[in-house]
């Protein structure tokens, strides 16, 4: 079948891979309809990713069509149409039975990197190197679905599949930042970054009561984007002082909840996008600026994927204000079955994010356009369907 391998740093091509087969009972093979690109897939694209090898094939956020599944597979059957948690779980162990699945002890059958490095095993994932568990990705014609009864869902009749796709990772994700970081009605909450997260986290706030969402970016089209279908207000970092604007909305006080969602934090250089990505490793400038803007006793969440060790992280801050800082490894399996209701209602709609839709073939074009945010790129949809063109 065709994917989309990663060939070295900063460089993907379709490449032709074995096709998936089942490895157990629980399993499923389904053929990819829509895949999406994502901003935690960026790492591992510039090579900063420990582990990731060449051939590797990229992609996490996916809906299709169940075409094979294991004798021990009971909620789904040939033909279903199902969107797929990005994350791996078995549904079984202590994690999983505490609605915790993307800390399941059982989706990483290779749990000894994440052990020595982190102190416990990292969760499986699709699209990721062996560390977390090394399943193959979604950008490709078709996946192996571990634990399908587990981590696949039906979609409702009255979801479209661009509408649905967005219910794999980026919504569960955004509604997670909103429920962990405890918005209640009356609040007021700011994100930093206001891609397909960053917007989805705004829309859930708003859906859990906050009084203001308050939306914090550089590029022109997102933050209109931000306003037409969120209904967030919005602040540009190059024009104002984020904090000093923030504390001025607020009364002095400061937001109560404060998500990084992969924002910028304006500090007066002008860099490149693949600077920022690169600084952004190691020094997280939007983390910092939550922290500092944060009301006392307020929340902050951290959405935004790092490696190792960060520095420069204002912990005196975090104390002596009295904050909560959590961070934030979407539990897909416990959302994407409220989410996808609620798509159904036509609360949460999602269709606008995909700006971008490509065939497979033109995945390297897509990542680049995604990753250097170009033509008003929020995300790119590669579809296996879609005929490759000249």
């Amino acid at each position: 079948m065709r994917a989309l391998c990663w060939t070295g740093a900063g460089q993907v091509a379709v490449r032709q891979v074995p096709d998936p087969e089942l490895r157990n009972g629980h399993d499923a093979i389904v053929r990819v309809r829509q895949s999406a690109t994502c901003g935690g897939d960026l790492p591992l694209l510039a090579g900063r990713t420990p582990y990731v090898a060449v051939g590797d094939v990229l992609g996490h956020e996916f809906l299709g069509e169940v075409v094979e599944v294991g004798p021990e597979v009971r909620r789904h059957r040939v033909g279903d149409r199902v969107v797929v948690s990005a994350s791996v779980a078995c549904g079984t162990c202590w994690y999983c039975r505490g609605g915790l699945p993307s800390c399941c002890d059982n989706g990483n059958p290779e749990p000894e990197v994440g052990e020595a490095v982190y102190g416990h095993a990292v969760p499986g994932a699709f699209g990721r190197p062996r560390a977390t568990g090394g399943f193959a990705g979604s950008h490709a014609e078709y996946v192996r679905v571990p634990y399908a009864d587990v981590g696949a869902f039906g979609v409702p009749d009255a979801v479209s599949d661009d509408r649905a796709l967005f219910a794999s990772d980026a919504a569960p994700a955004g509604w997670m930042a909103a429920d962990v970081g405890g918005v209640r009605p009356g609040d007021v909450v700011a994100v930093w970054g206001a891609g397909a997260v960053g917007q989805l986290t705004a829309r859930a706030a708003g859906l859990l009561g906050a009084e203001r969402v308050i939306v914090v970016d550089d590029q022109d089209d997102r933050l209109r984007m931000a306003e037409r279908h969120s209904g967030a207000e919005t602040v540009d970092p190059r024009h104002v002082d984020v904090p000093a604007e923030l504390r001025e909305r607020t009364g002095g006080r400061g937001p109560d909840v404060c998500v990084e969602a992969v924002g910028p934090a304006w500090d007066g250089q002008v860099r490149t996008l693949a600077e920022r990505f690169t600084a952004g490793a190691q020094r997280p400038p939007a983390v910092r600026e939550a922290v500092h803007t944060c009301r006392k006793g307020g929340t902050v969440v951290v959405l935004g994927e790092f490696d190792g060790h960060v520095d420069a992280f204002p912990l005196g801050a975090v104390s002596a204000k009295g904050l909560s800082v959590r961070g934030v490894r979407q539990h897909g399996q416990r959302y994407v079955p409220m989410l996808l209701e609620r798509m159904a209602r036509d609360e949460l709609r999602t269709e606008h994010l995909a700006t971008h839709r490509l065939p497979l073939e033109q995945g390297a074009h897509g990542y680049a356009l995604f990753r250097d945010r170009r033509d008003g790129c929020v995300r790119t949809v590669l579809n296996p369907d879609l005929p490759a063109g000249p």
